[in-house]
């Protein structure tokens, strides 16, 4: 009863270990702090030994309004810090910013601070919130960790690209203490009091087989310009990657985008809506389901140039024709498998999602807005809306990842209902 009456409060009376390790990002945990105080939680702070280096423990002892454990225990007077306790305490254990070097160290279950013999204990949801150069951050072993992180159940709130402290500007800052937030509420507003593990990840979707479709496509004009549009391919990569982890057999038909192909997925490259056309109706024969993510030329141009043309004094007209709607094929011919449609609009969303769900043949549509602050093309968060025939439901604004889980999780609870009609 207690767990419930604290999840209804959100972050009211919740008991928050936050754990700060070595990083610039560092300043940004104060912030953190005070947010999650003013919102009602209880917050005990845990830091390494370099943390002090960027942060001092009397400012976090001073907005947490506890004493900061660093070391395993006083020097002046032997008390014992017992990590055992602290994991027993906390209903989520925040570690943010988290180093490369702490990532690593987690996913190796290397115990050598307080932080970790602490992470080692915890009973509770993990989060963590990587905070790294760019490089890093998209270095495989980095993302060889965070994915072990993952598949152990350990929440991630994704980085934003943006100015590093090295100069360069790419993916690897913090998020900002709001985003965290907001995270962390959403996460225990859930009732979530243990994270999921690896096997009972796989055992949700095991067997099943998925095709997803993300990105841009883009339609050759000549040999130098095309026509494309604004997507990164983020949300679509993220659900490839959150059905891989729970056992599903993925085919990704990507279209034009820089991301790492997710552990496990099996990727199939289209960069025009024919080639896209070919690999997802191709694909989808052999599956159970399939996901339509990609944001798709409606139309190309009607020639291609065999070579560059050339600027001349007047206008330039060009020739468009429809391309083939892969979704339409793919409603026309599912039967009884699964079918999730995207939609991004500007306005009358509500009206034309559904008229879009009904067309294609759609079990749900995902709906968002660039109307909502958060969402749309190549941020890290957004804030959708599903879909179906019994009616709608509006999501909060959360980070990609997460938008990905909840998906998933309407996925499964798809295919449990029909298994059971």
């Amino acid at each position: 009863m207690e767990s419930n009456d604290r999840s209804a409060a959100g972050l009211q009376g919740r008991r928050i270990l936050l754990g700060i390790t070595g990083s610039i990002a560092a300043y940004k945990a104060a912030q953190l702090c005070r947010l999650l105080v003013t919102a009602g939680a209880d917050v005990q702070v845990v830091m390494t030994p370099l943390a002090k280096q960027f942060i001092t423990p009397l400012t976090m002892a001073t907005l947490s309004k506890h004493p900061i454990r660093v070391e395993f225990f006083d020097p002046e007077n032997g008390a014992w810090h017992s990590h055992v306790s602290l994991g027993e305490w906390a209903d989520c254990y925040l570690i943010a910013p988290a180093t490369a070097n702490t990532l690593a160290k987690m996913a190796c279950g290397i115990a050598d601070n307080l932080l970790l013999t602490t992470y080692l204990s915890a009973r509770c949801p993990v989060v963590v919130a990587p905070a790294m150069d760019l490089d890093m951050y998209a270095h495989p072993a980095t993302q060889q960790n965070l994915h072990t992180l993952a598949e152990r159940g350990i929440r991630i709130v994704e980085p934003a690209e943006g100015e590093l402290a090295s100069g360069l500007h790419g993916k690897g800052r913090m998020a900002e203490p709001e985003t965290i937030v907001a995270f962390v509420r959403e996460l225990l507003a859930d009732g979530t009091t243990s994270s999921p593990t690896l096997s009972e990840k796989k055992k949700s979707l095991q067997g099943k087989r998925f095709v997803v479709t993300a990105g841009a496509t883009i339609e050759a004009i000549d040999p130098v310009r095309y026509l494309t549009n604004h997507s990164s391919g983020k949300m679509g990569y993220a659900i490839a990657g959150e059905l891989a982890r729970r056992g599903a057999e993925v085919t990704l038909v990507s279209g034009r985008t820089a991301l790492d192909t997710p552990v496990g997925v099996r990727r199939v490259d289209a960069l025009s809506a024919a080639e896209m056309y070919e690999a997802t109706t191709a694909a989808f024969a052999e599956a159970d389901g399939a996901v339509m993510c990609a944001a798709v030329a409606d139309y190309t141009p009607a020639e291609v140039a065999d070579r560059k043309l050339q600027k001349g004094d007047g206008e330039m007209t060009l020739v468009l024709k429809r391309t083939r709607d892969i979704a339409a094929a793919l409603g026309a011919a599912k039967g009884n498998r699964l079918l999730v449609g995207f939609a991004l609009e500007t306005h009358d969303e509500q009206a034309h999602a559904e008229a879009k769900r009904t067309k294609k043949n759609f079990d749900f549509i995902v709906l968002n807005s660039l109307c909502d602050a958060g969402a749309g093309f190549r941020g890290d968060t957004n804030k959708v809306s599903f879909i179906d025939r019994a009616g709608r439901e509006d999501m909060p604004l959360m980070s990609k990842a997460e938008v990905a889980e909840r998906i998933a999780d309407k996925i499964e609870k798809h295919l449990v209902s029909c298994s059971a009609v």
